[in-house]
């Protein structure tokens, strides 16, 4: 059998800021997910994206840590440059960390980047 991506799994230290944070992003999360250890969604296309609090990570890998830097990043289409501004700005507005505004990239992209509560890069871009 060859293996077939399938899903990105986000480990969390607090799963309602987490949810929070995606919501702003367009993803369809219910609110009773707040308090769960485990959840997840199935994305356009059927890649899931999953959250599990540091507890449920822990409970079958106890010597989990979280890693040093950001080494991976999720990546939100924003439609256009006035989007990629707009979403910046209602991210950060709503207090998360700007790491990179909104600029007019070499490669003829609007980019910008975001961290989610747990400090991952969220690339913004048109």
């Amino acid at each position: 059998m060859t293996p077939r991506f399938d899903m990105i799994g986000l480990t969390v230290a607090d799963m309602a800021a987490s949810l929070a944070f995606y919501r702003r992003l367009g993803l369809d999360l219910p609110a009773s997910a707040d308090g769960e250890p485990h959840v997840e969604t199935t994305l356009p296309g059927g890649l899931r994206l999953a959250w599990d609090t540091v507890d449920t990570v822990r409970s079958f890998d106890p010597s989990w840590q979280p890693a040093a830097g950001s080494r991976v990043a999720l990546a939100f289409h924003c439609g256009t440059a006035e989007g990629v501004d707009a979403v910046y700005e209602e991210l950060t507005g709503a207090g998360h960390t700007g790491h990179l505004v909104p600029f007019d990239a070499f490669w003829g992209q609007r980019y910008a980047v975001v961290h989610d509560p747990d400090g991952n890069a969220v690339d913004l871009f048109a």
